[in-house]
């Protein structure tokens, strides 16, 4: 028996080190050729690092959250036969090959994306026939979750079978932190239930995330704007375009949001800009890489739509659902997560009455609308029923000061009222 030292390989130009971000194996473990045995993360992707031989794991080097630089140690594998030059070669560029190409953390299931805003209105849908219910059995299988909430869940030992995800169908770490807060009551009103505390280890994409937000308030001072604006025309004008939009997506109001931010910053150059702090130097861009914080099982990632001012709403849409649905799979490329000039979050059905978000540095401005709801206002000195919604922007007050981020939104809130603007000339 020889051992073999399994060393973490090149796996991109530039990455020197990368995360362990999940064990599969420990030591004892007998292991097989390409059996995945640990998750690493780097900079661009989550990869698996696959066994290169048969044998006994007699040796791991570092445990979830530690840094393991390139090169080093990863594992120690008793086997019968050691790898040639030539063969451990091909393990590196496979490695390589699934940064750029594989996805982070696919589902077995890939779910539909979520509507991005709240809509005071649903459009019924034809009725569908009605099928058997699954066995306890069977519905355990198909429980939708990802493999980061799979493996927490396994840990923790609960039955992801009794954990109601609070949206759609898939359930998310936020579901299983509220099952473990509350039992299986936790979707009652005044429930409790107490639990014993939980020490967990930041690590991953939610350690990559705290980084970013503390450097970004750090450095950045915010401030947040929030202005209230009468959509009832817009939702009007979105039923509108749907009753008619033939076989082109189904349109949210955030293609219409999008389209009328594109519109408007050509008058503020400031807002669509980033700051470099150590040149001091603000770059205002003229294009519009809008990136999309979307909510993942993993953590927030900013998908960016790139010269959104280029595009239609019809386009804006199709774009909103391929990036949302890229990242929450695990399979948008490095080129659709960076770039971005100028930042839209949604809380989505969660809405909210004002949101004070944290800009995405080196950006200088982020924008986020608020749930549609129906308040009763005065129009025309009559009391009538309208569509209103919050828009907050948060801004970098070193770049832009509060007077143009006002004037900003309420350029903004003229085409939202007016829908008809955002399409004219």
């Amino acid at each position: 028996m020889a051992k073999f030292s399994f060393k973490l390989p090149d796996i991109g130009e530039g990455i020197a080190e990368a995360e362990i971000v999940a064990w599969h194996v420990k030591v004892g473990d007998e292991v097989e050729e390409d059996q995945g045995i640990a998750d690493m993360m780097t900079d661009k992707a989550t990869v698996e690092m696959e066994s290169p031989v048969s044998g006994t794991i007699v040796e791991l080097n570092g445990e979830e959250g530690d840094m393991l630089a390139i090169g080093s140690v990863l594992a120690v594998i008793e086997t019968d036969e050691l790898p040639d030059e030539e063969e451990e070669a091909a393990i590196a560029d496979k490695v390589k090959a699934q940064v750029d190409d594989e996805p982070e953390d696919a589902d077995e299931a890939e779910p539909e994306p979520e509507e991005p805003e709240e809509e005071t209105a649903v459009e019924p849908e034809p009725a569908a026939e009605a099928e058997p219910k699954p066995s306890t059995e069977e519905a355990k299988t198909r429980v939708l979750a990802s493999p980061a909430v799979r493996k927490r869940a396994a840990d923790l030992g609960v039955d992801l079978s009794q954990v109601k995800p609070q949206t759609g169908d898939r359930i998310r770490h936020s579901d299983l932190d509220q099952y473990l807060t509350y039992g299986a009551t936790y979707l009652t009103p005044g429930a409790s239930k107490k639990r014993d505390d939980e020490e967990l280890k930041v690590i991953g994409l939610r350690r990559k995330i705290a980084e970013n937000m503390a450097a970004s308030k750090r450095h950045i001072p915010h401030f947040t704007y929030v202005e209230e604006i009468d959509v009832t025309e817009l939702e009007a004008a979105r039923a509108d375009l749907n009753a008619t939009r033939g076989d082109r997506p189904k349109l949210t109001v955030l293609p219409l949001i999008i389209a009328a931010i594109c519109k408007t910053l050509p008058e503020f150059p400031m807002i669509n800009a980033t700051y470099d702090d150590e040149a001091g130097r603000v770059t205002r861009h003229g294009a519009v890489h809008l990136g999309m914080a979307t909510q993942t099982d993993t953590g927030l990632i900013v998908p960016v739509i790139k010269n959104a001012q280029d595009k239609n709403v019809w386009q804006l849409a199709m774009e909103i659902a391929r990036l949302s649905d890229a990242a929450r799979t695990g399979k948008a490329t490095q080129e659709e997560l960076t770039g971005g000039t100028l930042t839209l979050t949604s809380l989505g059905p969660l809405g909210g009455i004002a949101t004070t978000p944290v800009i995405n540095r080196p950006q200088v401005a982020i924008i986020g609308p608020n749930k549609i709801v129906e308040r009763p206002a005065i129009v025309d000195g009559e009391l009538a029923i309208r569509k209103q919604m919050n828009l907050s922007i948060s801004c970098d007050h070193r770049v832009v000061d509060g007077y143009d981020a006002a004037s900003y939104v309420q350029a903004l809130k003229r085409l939202l009222e007016t829908p008809v603007l955002i399409f004219a000339d």
